[in-house]
C-alpha cells in the first residue's frame, strides 16, 4: 500500500466494529483471510465471521490476531475497545514512577555514548532526549526552528537547518524518507502520513547512483566549521515493551565513520567540560 492510499484510508471515517478494524489491518499487511487464519490457528470461516460481524472474538483472540498482524500497541487498544473489552496496554509519561527504570536506561545509553551524539525520539520523530553532543551540531540554527516539539526530520530537511550543512543531502534525505515511508506503511498513523507529505514537498537534490558495494551503511555527512564529519547510525528500541510510550520510543546513536570525525567529537566533548 503506497502512502497516498494510506492517506486516503486514514482520512475516511474510522471503522467502529472490530471486524472492520481487523480487515483494515489484514489488508494493510497484504494477507488473505486464509493466511491470517493459518497464522492465528483458527479457521478461515471463523475469521470471516469475525470480520463481517457474525461472530464476536474473545479478548484472547483479539490480542492473538493483533500480534500476528504486528499491530502497534496503541492500535491494539483500539481493537480491544472496538470488540467491547478494556484496553490492555497503558500509556504513561516517561516521568511516571512506573517507567523510572526505563528512563534510567535511556539516560544511561545517551550518556554512555558520549563523546558521540545520541538522541531519543517518539513515534512522530519528536525529540524526547539527547546527550550533550547533539547541541554543538545544531549550533547556529535559528532558535525558532528549535522550539518544542522539535521534530528531527523537519530539522534534517529544513533549508535553514541541517539540509544546507548535509554534504550528502540527496543520499541522506532519501534514506530518511524511505524509513518514514516504511513506518507509514506499518502504522498508517495520520500524523506520520502528513509529515511524509510535508517532507516530500521540500526541494531535494536527485539521489545519485547507487552506493558502492564497499559501503556498509549510508553515512550522515555534516559540514561543521570547515570539516566534514561523517557518521553511521544505529537505531535501538525496547525489545519487549508493554507500555505504549516505550513501544513507540527509538534511540538513535551515531558513530564516527572516520578518524577525523572521532577526533573532532572528542575535542567537542572536552570543550563542554
Amino acid at each position: 500500500m503506497n502512502a497516498q492510499t494510506a492517506t486516503a484510508r486514514a482520512e475516511k471515517t474510522q471503522p467502529v466494529h472490530i471486524g472492520d478494524h481487523l480487515r483494515e489491518w489484514r489488508q494493510r499487511r497484504h494477507l488473505s483471510q486464509l493466511d491470517l487464519a493459518g497464522d492465528a490457528e483458527i479457521s478461515a470461516r471463523h475469521l470471516s465471521f469475525v470480520e463481517t460481524g457474525r461472530a464476536t472474538p474473545s479478548r484472547e483472540m483479539v490480542l492473538k490476531l493483533a500480534e500476528r498482524l504486528e499491530v502497534p500497541l496503541r492500535e491494539r487498544n483500539v481493537l480491544l475497545v472496538a470488540a467491547g473489552y478494556a484496553p490492555a496496554f497503558p500509556q504513561r509519561s516517561l516521568d511516571d514512577p512506573a517507567l523510572k527504570s526505563a528512563r534510567s536506561a535511556i539516560d544511561l545509553v545517551l550518556r554512555a555514548h558520549e563523546p558521540n551524539p545520541a538522541l531519543a525520539y517518539d513515534r512522530h520523530w519528536n525529540l524526547v532526549s539527547a546527550n550533550r553532543m547533539v547541541a554543538p551540531l545544531l549550533d547556529g540554527i535559528p532558535q525558532r526552528l528549535l522550539g518544542q516539539p522539535l521534530n528531527i526530520l523537519r530539522l534534517a530537511f529544513h533549508p535553514e537547518a541541517l539540509a544546507p550543512r548535509t554534504v550528502n543531502l540527496a543520499e541522506w534525505s532519501s534514506h530518511l524518507l524511505e524509513r518514514l515511508h516504511r513506518q507509514c506503511e506499518a502504522t498508517a498513523d495520520p500524523e506520520l502520513l502528513k509529515l511524509y507529505s510535508e517532507l516530500k514537498a521540500y526541494p531535494m537534490p536527485a539521489r545519485p547512483a547507487p552506493l558502492s558495494s564497499d559501503n556498509v551503511a549510508i553515512p550522515f555527512k555534516l559540514r561543521l566549521d570547515g570539516d566534514v564529519l561523517s557518521f553511521i547510525s544505529t537505531t535501538m528500541i525496547f525489545g519487549t515493551p508493554v507500555d505504549i510510550t516505550l513501544s513507540e520510543l527509538a534511540l538513535e546513536t551515531f558513530f564516527p565513520a572516520d578518524e577525523l570525525t572521532a577526533e573532532r567529537m572528542r575535542k567537542l566533548a572536552a570543550d563542554l567540560r
